[in-house]
Parts: structure tokens; sequence; C-alpha cells
């Protein structure tokens, strides 16, 4: 394995990304407006305020590190080699040994689970976690949610056009949580309530279906017409590495690259310590658009705040899952 000594990583990750590139492939450097830039070979990839964020693929970051090794694939002596000019050394351990990298294996196909001859334990599940009935029927209606016809479990569809690309997987038991993705799941395309998003400017995100689900009811029960908002779930969040990449949550950013009239984000994470640092995180990527932090005013997510508005907190669990 090449060995690169830590005190040229850590001079290599001083440097960031428009730097990097005004100093060593100004070719690649295109100007976008204002103080943001982007790459001649990706034009989605948006470089501004010491940051860069590549939303085809949900992957951001600072530094020029980060770009070269998530970005254009080099490994890390090769990224230091590249940033620092300096010569990689190799230590082996015996031999003259070429290790070749095994190709990621294929993701199964997307198929998902039949379904039950009824929406009964579903919609009794989720009524019971204080959703309201009428927004239930609406996801059922528009195939954005149906009950599991082998383990009765939620299954809440996430859309591409007309075409089912993710399910999530929710257990509808009392006495136990179950979670889970349907096998070869596309994370892109999660859980959207409207299936196709409408005229109204902002978005809220969620970090799981029901939470979301919870937001519109309260929305009901506060008069206000709960069809006109816009509101995606992420499938859990993802915890950044401190000082390394940002993860950005792959269905944000192809939510907004296919509804560019999305002028402000409304980040509904969860009042704990990864929802608050994946808010942080997210916030960092998204200065084109207004942001606003709006975590629940009661519990920890807003099924809790539901269930204490409703006056039914503690009487079934509300896990949604946490950071991956």
């Amino acid at each position: 394995m090449p060995y690169v000594p830590p005190e040229q990583v850590a001079r290599a990750r001083e440097m960031d990304l428009l730097t990097y590139l005004q100093h060593y492939e100004p070719n690649e450097l295109v100007h976008f407006s204002g103080g943001t830039y982007t790459t001649r070979t990706h034009d989605s990839l948006k470089i501004s305020n010491g940051k860069w964020c590549w939303w085809s693929r949900g992957i951001g970051g600072s530094t020029a590190l980060d770009y070269l090794i998530e970005v254009r694939g080099l490994t890390l002596p090769e990224a230091v080699a590249a940033i620092t000019g300096c010569e990689i050394t190799e230590r082996r351990r015996e031999g003259n040994v070429t290790y070749m990298p095994q190709p990621p294996p294929a993701p199964p196909p997307f198929t998902l689970p039949p379904r039950h001859a009824d929406n009964r334990r579903v919609f009794s599940y989720l009524k019971s976690r204080g959703i309201d009935p009428e927004i239930i029927n609406h996801c059922i209606k528009h195939g954005q949610l149906y009950e599991d016809g082998e383990h009765h479990n939620c299954v809440f569809v996430g859309f591409d056009g007309d075409t089912a690309k993710y399910g999530a997987l929710r257990g509808t038991l009392s006495t136990s949580v179950f979670v889970g993705d349907v096998p070869g799941s596309d994370k892109h395309f999660s859980f959207a309530v409207p299936k196709q998003a409408g005229r109204n400017p902002a978005l809220c995100v969620f970090e799981c279906a029901i939470d979301a689900l919870s937001y519109l009811t309260i929305l009901k029960m506060r008069g206000r017409d709960w069809r006109q908002a816009n509101c995606l779930s992420l499938a859990g969040v993802y915890r950044p590495r401190e000082g390394g990449v940002i993860k950005f949550p792959l269905a944000l950013g192809q939510y907004l690259k296919d509804n560019p009239q999305i002028e402000k984000v409304i980040l509904c994470l969860d009042n704990d310590e990864p929802g608050r640092v994946a808010a942080e995180a997210i916030k960092v990527c998204l200065d084109a658009y207004e942001v606003i932090d709006n975590p629940p005013k009661g519990g920890k997510d807003y099924n809790d705040q539901l269930q204490q508005m409703k006056g039914i907190a503690g009487k079934v669990k509300t896990r949604c899952g946490g950071a991956r």
C-alpha cells in the first residue's frame, strides 16, 4: 500500500477546490454566476463560499482533496501528490504485488413487495400514530402507500415520474419496530407528497415518511391547506465525517434538480444530535436557496409533536431511523 506521511495529507487538506482549479486546472473552471463556479466536466458541480457540491451525485465537501478522491476517483496518495507535487513512496510488506480493486457488486433488481388484498392494518397503524385518515387515503389512492401482502408492512413508494423507483418499509406491529428499504431501491427518488411537486416554491424536508404525513396532519389541524405543501422524506440522514466529505442527501439533490421552481427549503429534521448535525451539513450546500431550520416544537420528531398535540404521546413507538 502506498504510504503518505500525515503531514503531507494535512498540507493537502489546506487547499480549497477553487484555489486548486485556478492554479492547476484553470481550463476546467467555469464561472457560473456571482461567486459561484462550476466545472467543464460536471456542470452540476457547484463551487461557492469555499464549499463544493456535486448535485447529481449527492456529495460535497470543502477541500480539493475531497474533490480529487470523490469526483475524480483518485486514491489518497494520488490526490495528495496532485496537490503537493510530492513523490509518494511505497512501502511493501513482501514481494512486488499488485492489488486490483474489485468492482462494486451490481445492485439487486428493484421489485415492490406484493400488495395485500386491503390496507386495513396499515390504515389502522398510521391512524394510531395520529395521521389524519384523509391524508392516509390520499397516499393510498395515488399509489404511494399500501400494505405488504406477506408481512403487512407499510410500503411508502417513491417515484421517478410515474415509475416506482423506491420503497420504504415500516412494520405495523406495536410490540416491535421494523424499518428498512425495498432491495434495489434508488434513494434518488424517495417518498414525496404530492407525487409530483406543486406550484408552491417551498419544500419541507423530513427524515422519514411518517414525519412528513404528521406535518401534513398538523397543517390540517391548524386549518391550513395541506394539499399545497411539498414534503419530501430523506429515508434517514447521513452523519458527515468530521472534516471530511458531506454526504448530501441523494433524494434532496434529485428533487431540487427535477423541480427548479423550488426557492425555499425548510429542514424539518429530528430534534436530536444526528438531526441537528445533518441540518447544519445540508445547509452548507444550499447557498442558492432560502433555508429555514424548522425542527419539531415538541418531542424528537414531527410524529412526537403530533401525538403530543392529540394527547396520545407514549402509546405508540415512534422511531423513524437514525443517521447512516
